[in-house]
């Protein structure tokens, strides 16, 4: 079916903030502090300021990986951004991110703070600074990067083209819902076909590329996000199935997805966090500490 009715854009476009859908409230064609807010800052060198959404999975999977692999260094306060609420538009969220976009790194060790903004460059900053999850001989390297990029230009298409008009626009449309699911498929069978062949993304080992794109396509693929694995019909790419299976099962995965989250089964939420023992001491300041 096709909508009969043809829309002109105007001369000059203007912003109608009334419309978007869902998460329409926060999104603005200005950038720039709505309000003064000064960021907290915990004990560790390393602040993470975040939501569980994707994109900010990725960033604590890695912290909760190198911890693992013994990494002291990577200990880490986790502060909980309620986009919802504009939180990333307070100065000091700006400060620290001008595009107002979560995750945002305060790295503390170095001379003079380190600012890191967009998670495939914290992921890349982690990587390099811990000399872990990113290959040293020059073409294994180049790969795991090539991936890494992949991710950062392909979750667009998934996140704010295909699960926004699937699930999040005010209205369905067929072209646009068409258009991306397209775009979807075929970045299921890019992935598909590289893991017929490959343990892990970037090879044989497991790497910060792993990383990036488990939390976007295991969460389709899991029916975690926007519903759609039965309209992509997710079950039909076997060999990404079977790498989403076994990332799942790793310790770290299952510690980092439950950082910055305030959603689902209480099991799975740790809304803020400042030491290890806060998995297993999750009292109700950690789950809930505006209400503390």
């Amino acid at each position: 079916m096709t909508d009969a009715t043809a829309y002109t854009p105007p001369k000059i476009w203007k912003w109608d903030a009334e419309n978007g859908g869902a998460f329409a409230n926060i999104n603005r064609p200005i950038a720039g502090a709505t309000h003064e807010k000064v960021l907290p800052v915990g004990k560790h060198p390393l602040q993470l300021y975040s939501l569980a959404t994707p994109n900010g999975v990725k960033i604590t999977i890695m912290l909760e990986e190198l911890l693992a692999r013994g990494f002291s260094g990577a200990e880490y306060d986790a502060h909980l951004i309620r986009i919802g609420d504009g939180d990333q538009f307070s100065s000091g969220f700006v400060g620290v991110n001008p595009n107002s976009k979560i995750p945002a790194l305060m790295d503390h060790s170095t001379i003079a703070p380190t600012r890191v903004f967009e998670s495939g460059a914290i992921l890349l900053y982690l990587a390099e600074k811990f000399g872990a999850f990113l290959p040293s001989e020059s073409n294994n390297r180049t790969e795991c990067l090539s991936w890494l990029f992949w991710l950062m230009g392909s979750a667009p298409y998934l996140g704010g083209g295909f699960g926004h008009f699937y699930s999040y626009a005010p209205e369905k449309f067929e072209y646009p819902i068409n258009r991306f699911a397209m775009e979807v498929k075929r970045q299921l069978d890019v992935l598909d076909r590289r893991l017929a062949d490959n343990q892990y993304i970037s090879g044989a080992d497991y790497t910060i590329a792993d990383m990036a794109i488990w939390p976007w396509y295991a969460g389709v693929v899991l029916n975690k996000v926007y519903e759609a694995a039965e309209f992509l019909q997710t079950h039909e790419y076997k060999h990404l199935n079977r790498w989403v299976q076994e990332v799942a099962e790793r310790d770290a995965v299952k510690r980092g997805r439950m950082v910055n989250r305030t959603w689902g089964p209480l099991e799975e939420q740790l809304h803020e966090r400042h030491d290890a023992s806060d998995f297993t001491e999750r009292t109700q300041d950690k789950l809930a500490p505006e209400e503390a």
